[in-house]
Formats: C-alpha cells, structure tokens, sequence
C-alpha cells in the first residue's frame, strides 16, 4: 500500500523550526560540494538525511513564492474581478472595444497600474489661441470655447504626455475620446455612454480618470456613483479653469495630482479608492456630494455636506474614515429617466401659473427645493400646497430638497413639511440639488431602488 505524503506547505512550517533551531544550537549547515573544496578538503561527507529534507522542503517553497510573483507581475491588472456584462443595445455599437493587449508597458519592480484616461472636452482641452484672448494680462473666454471634432486619442496622448511627462511614472497610459464638448451640452445619453465605456473597460484597467467641463461636471459625477454604484475601483473627474496649453494652466496640476490618487492604491501608504471621486484645486472630493461653488478661482468646487477625502499639497493628507467601502454586488444600471425638474421655491410665486399641469406636459419626477430644512408655505391661496396635491395625486414623484448648501433636512418639524410628506413626497438626509435630480432619474426607472436611501455614498 502506498502511504499518503503530506502536502508540501503543511511540512514548510516544521523545516524552518529545525533549521532555526540547528542553527541557533550551533550545528553546522549541510555545505555545498563547492564550499567543502573552497575549505581545502575533497572527502566525501555523508549528507544528513533530515537536513537534506528541509533543505528541499526550503528550495520548494522559494521556487513557489518565485511563480508566484512571477504570476503576479505578469497578471497587469490588480483589482480586476468578474461581473455578468450589462446588457448592451445596438445604439452602443460605436463604444470602444477592449482587449488584453496591454500595449507597451513601463517595467518598474513589477508593471505599472494601467489608467484609462476619458476625454469628453471642456477647457483642458481647448485650443488656447482660438478659444481665449489676452486682453492686457486678463484673460478672457470667447466665442464659447472652441471644440475640435477631429480630436483622436493618439494626438490627446502624445500632447499629455509631451505636457506632462510626470503622468508616465504613474502608470501605464492608455487614452480615448468619449467626445469632445462644452459641458452645458452633455445629457443624460452622455452620462449613460461614458458609463458604459467605463463598464467596458473595467476588467482591462486598475483606475479611470475622466477630462470633463467644470460647468455641469458635479451632474456627472453624481450620474456615474449611481449607474455604477459597487465599481470597487478609482474613477477620478477633473477638469481645469484654463486650458492645459496655457502657461498658468491648473490642469497640469490637476492632472498630476488625479493620477496620485487613482493610483494610490500601488505604491506606500496603499489608500484604495473605491468610488466616483473629483479632484481639483488640491482636494479630492466625493463626487456625488460636490458642487462647482466658484467660476474663476482654481479651487472651483467644494464639498458642503461631506469631508474632504484627500488634501493634496507638499504630502497627500489621507481621510480614509471618510472613503467609501462598497458593499454587496457591483450591478451596473444604465437606464434613466431624465424627465424631471428642479423646482426652487420663491416667496409670491404661485406654481400654479408659474408651472401649471407638469405632470401632464410629460415631467415625471420634480426636486422641490424647500427653505431651511423642509419648509414651504401652507397657506391655500398661496398655491404651493393644492398644486403639490394634484401633482402627487397624479403620480409624480416629488423630493424635498434644500435651499441652503449645509445641514440635515428635517420636513416633518413644520406642519408644511409634514402635509407634504402625508400626500407622498419623499424628504430624507440632504442631497445635493446636483444629486437628487440624477437619482430621482435612475429611481423612476428603477422603482425598488430607494430614493431616500444612499446606494453610493450620496445622504
């Protein structure tokens, strides 16, 4: 009968506690036929049969850890894990295909995480002379910007590149044209189509960082943690005040500084980040809780209801309490609903005229942007309550947001809020007004999806 031999790795553990302890003991080492003529003697020493077995043992677990590594190193592609692919239409056709051909890598210790790098346009890359005009030292915008259709990702990458050389030692570049427009023209069929380049792409890269136009990038940033919510890998936003071909340029920095945090998860303190972030004026900020706040300065956006997840100035100060941990099961959903208004409540407005029968004109969903904490006026012929009863009796969705950038929103402490609340509205922890219209979207087309429960970090 043939005995059972005991797995490798069960016996490793014991070879390192008698080689230590023949080591600590004094014992002498089992020498090399090399070693023994290097001290002069030819004689023939019969080996020790134990000794030579840890030896063995030893050699085997060093030619593993190499495989490993070996494995490893040649892998690419760290945080890559398995999803059933989203459902695709034939509007999709012209996405970008991805393939395992990594292209030329850069070898450090071990290959370089792979970036994809999204250019969808704005003001990072726009040409400065036909866009811009130096009126003595003060820059001006004319003409709206001009946004080249022509715009091929050979051309972004070696401009980048030849700009910013630093990007290099990040990572392993790879870059693609979404599209290239003013901001104020992307829709809800732009957010559902970087979404799914994104999708596409997310077994063949460790970390996305999108180039996007300032004016409605806080909108897409919200669109994207909630179509994607549970992507488990880093998808940074930035964009710039100044074209990146410009001397005083802030995208060079922003650049810089979206690619350390994408790829902060490879070198020393290892932070992996696992959500829709923007970077931009030196912060990191989750996307879904960040508005633009400022048109002309280079810290353009700000993050009133939620910390700063990272300072970027001389180090990279690290709020990882405040990082997002994914839980359950990545499921991409890319159907919205874009029927549905931001409605600002203002004193002596009468809703019934200013906005009449919405629900019947085809709007599907309202964001009711309430004073303070939830509160609206109640008087009848004010006109806010009877016009909230005939839409919500109709069907509409309504969410109660607030007018002001900071503090929980608390509807039922008014009697206001609390009618509103008893005809269907929804009100909950604050959203910024840029979140809640995205959300309300997905959750007209995703009904079990709650609208008042965060799924990516949003309340």
């Amino acid at each position: 009968m043939q005995r059972a031999r005991t797995p490798t790795a069960a016996l490793l553990p014991q070879a390192h506690a008698r080689v230590g302890s023949r080591r600590r003991s004094g014992q002498p080492r089992q020498l090399s036929r090399a070693a023994r003529k290097a001290r002069g003697g030819d004689e023939k020493v019969a080996p020790d049969p134990a000794v030579a077995r840890d030896v063995e043992l030893l050699d085997l677990e060093r030619q593993a850890t190499f495989d490993l590594d070996e494995e490893v190193s040649t892998a690419g592609n760290f945080f890559a894990e398995d999803t059933k692919t989203a459902p695709y239409t034939s509007d999709d056709a012209d996405l970008p295909v991805f393939n395992d051909d990594p292209g030329p890598l850069i070898m450090v210790s071990r290959p370089l995480p792979r970036v994809l790098i999204l250019h969808t346009g704005g003001t990072l890359g726009m040409d400065p002379q036909a866009s811009f005009q130096d009126d003595e030292g003060e820059v001006t915008l004319v003409q709206g910007g001009t946004y080249s259709d022509g715009l091929q990702p050979g051309k972004m990458l070696t401009d980048l590149t030849e700009t910013i050389p630093e990007l290099r030692t990040f990572a392993n570049l790879d870059v693609r044209v979404c599209f290239n427009k003013d901001s104020c023209r992307v829709t809800p069929n732009d957010w559902v189509r970087i979404a799914k380049t994104v999708h596409a792409a997310r077994s063949y890269f460790d970390a996305f960082i999108l180039v996007h136009g300032t004016d409605t990038l806080a909108y897409t940033a919200s669109a994207l943690s909630l179509m994607l919510a549970g992507f488990r890998k880093p998808i940074i936003i930035t964009g710039s005040q100044l074209p990146l071909l410009m001397p005083r340029s802030d995208a060079r920095q922003n650049l810089i500084d979206s690619m350390t945090c994408a790829t902060a998860g490879f070198s020393p303190p290892y932070v992996h980040l696992e959500e829709v972030a923007v970077c931009f004026g030196g912060k990191l900020l989750r996307g879904n809780r960040c508005r633009k706040m400022n048109t002309s300065q280079y810290a353009a956006f700000a993050s009133p209801s939620f910390p700063v997840l990272a300072n970027l100035g001389v180090d990279v100060a690290w709020n990882e309490q405040a990082l997002l941990r994914s839980q359950g099961v990545y499921r991409p959903r890319f159907n919205l609903n874009a029927n549905v208004m931001r409605i600002p409540i203002v004193p002596g407005c009468d809703p019934r005229i200013a906005y009449g029968d919405l629900y019947e004109r085809g709007v599907r969903g309202i964001v009711l942007e309430a004073f303070g904490c939830g509160n609206l006026p109640d008087l009848p012929e004010l006109g806010w309550m009877p016009w909230l009863r005939a839409q919500l009796a109709q069907g509409m969705a309504v969410y109660l947001a607030s007018q002001c950038g900071e503090g929980d929103l608390r509807p039922e402490l008014y009697r206001s809020g609390s009618l509103a609340i008893e005809l269907g509205a929804e009100g909950g922890p604050q959203m910024t007004p840029e979140c809640a219209v995205v959300k309300m979207m997905l959750c007209l087309e995703y009904p079990t999806i709650p609208l008042a429960q965060p799924i990516a970090g949003e309340l």
